[in-house]
This record gives structure tokens, sequence and C-alpha cells, in this order.
């Protein structure tokens, strides 16, 4: 089955350039384009496409608050990128809290970005661990004005779980959860799996950003929470 995508940006040169890369692989459709925040909303809940590559910056209603209004009510299964012109966009935690599942470069190279909408339709994070690392230090620069209550799913986790989680949420990819516990990144995998569906978070991103609202994390200083020169 082809994976379809809606390409969101106000710029027709750069969704005509995703599209000629997109439509260039077999087992990807490009359902739709959208110029705006606005049309993003309408277009992605009447395509209902697996992938959104959605602009951060855009005029009326930018793709952070598009991307909040799509995902709020729960109804729409779809996975979005956010596209950004710099690769520690100010707008990073801002997106992840609406829910995004990743980001990419505007100027990424055609195989990555092919490759990054494959990863995200799966299920994966499409955040490298120095972007999460930025998630952490946006927490401690500026946390939630009401930090979340621990949800209940959390007592579901078993404690191994829960140690994953915790790894996760410090930027460690899965090799080097495996490392630290000892164990094979296929069973650090399966553990993943495990907590997205107990704690019913669309992806490891929404998981780090639920681990630290919610404390699950623990205390982060300020030293810790700095971005790798």
């Amino acid at each position: 089955m082809s994976l379809t995508v809606l390409i969101v940006d106000d710029q027709a040169l750069v969704r005509a350039g995703f599209r000629m890369i997109l439509d260039a692989e077999e087992d990807i459709e490009v359902a739709g384009e959208a110029a705006d925040g606005a049309d993003a909303v309408a277009e992605a809940k009447r395509l209902r496409p697996d992938v959104i590559l959605m602009d951060v910056r855009m005029p009326q209603m930018d793709g952070i608050e598009a991307t909040r209004r799509l995902l709020a009510s729960g109804g729409l299964e779809s996975k979005v990128v956010m596209l950004t012109t710099f690769d520690m966009d100010e707008y990073v935690y801002d997106a992840l809290r609406a829910g995004a599942s990743g980001f990419l470069l505007k100027d990424v190279p055609p195989e990555q970005l092919v490759a990054g909408i494959r990863a995200v339709a799966l299920g994966d994070a499409l955040l490298a661990p120095s972007v999460t690392r930025r998630v952490i230090e946006e927490f401690v620069r500026r946390p939630p004005p009401s930090a979340r209550k621990l949800p209940p799913e959390v007592a579901q986790l078993t404690a191994r779980e829960l140690e994953v989680l915790k790894l996760v949420a410090k930027g460690l990819s899965n090799a080097e959860v495996a490392k630290e516990l000892f164990v094979s990144e296929t069973t650090v995998k399966t553990h993943v799996a495990h907590v997205l569906m107990k704690l019913s978070v669309r992806d490891r991103v929404q998981a780090v950003v639920l681990a630290y609202e919610c404390g699950l994390a623990g205390v982060v200083h300020e030293d810790d929470a700095k971005i790798d020169a």
C-alpha cells in the first residue's frame, strides 16, 4: 500500500520540489497540497493522509497552530513532520507539545526526506537525540504553567518499561538504551512499543514530552540540559 502525504508550505516552489521527490517513489503518493495552516487543517481532515509535511512559519495560521488543531481531538491518525529552515528552530518545543512527530530541514537530501516519511509512517520518531536535549533545555527554561498530573496509565508500566522511558527521555537512542541496560536493541524496541501503547501516546517524542511534563524523568538541572556543541 502507498503512503499518502500532504505537503503544506506557503511557497509553491518548495511544495513543487517535495512533490517531485516523492512522486518518484513507488510507495509514496502525494495526496494533496496546502498553502497555509487553515487550508492544511481542511485538507488533512478531507484527505486523512498518513503523513503531513507541515511548514512551521506561514501567514494567517502557522504550522504549530494547525498541528494543534488537527491533533487535539485525537480523531486524526496522521503523523505531522514539521518543516523548518533551521536545525534548532525556536519553535521546537511548542511544535512537539502540539503533537508533531519530528522535524525535517527544508534542504534535507531527497533520500533522507523519503526515509524520514517512511519512518514516521511506521511510528518512529523523526527526532535526533540532540533535538531531544533541546526539548529538555526548553522544559527547564520555561516549564508548562501547570505541570500535568501523572496519568493513571503510568501504573501499568513495568519497572523495566519505566526505566526505558526515563532513558529515552534523556535523549538516548534505542541502541544506547540497550547498551545501558545490557539488553538487545530488539528488546528495547519492544519495551518502547509497550510504553507508547500503555500511555496512549502517538510516538516516542510525545512520550518524552509527557515524561518531562509529569516529572517522570526526575529533576533536570541546567548543566545537564546543554546541547552538545
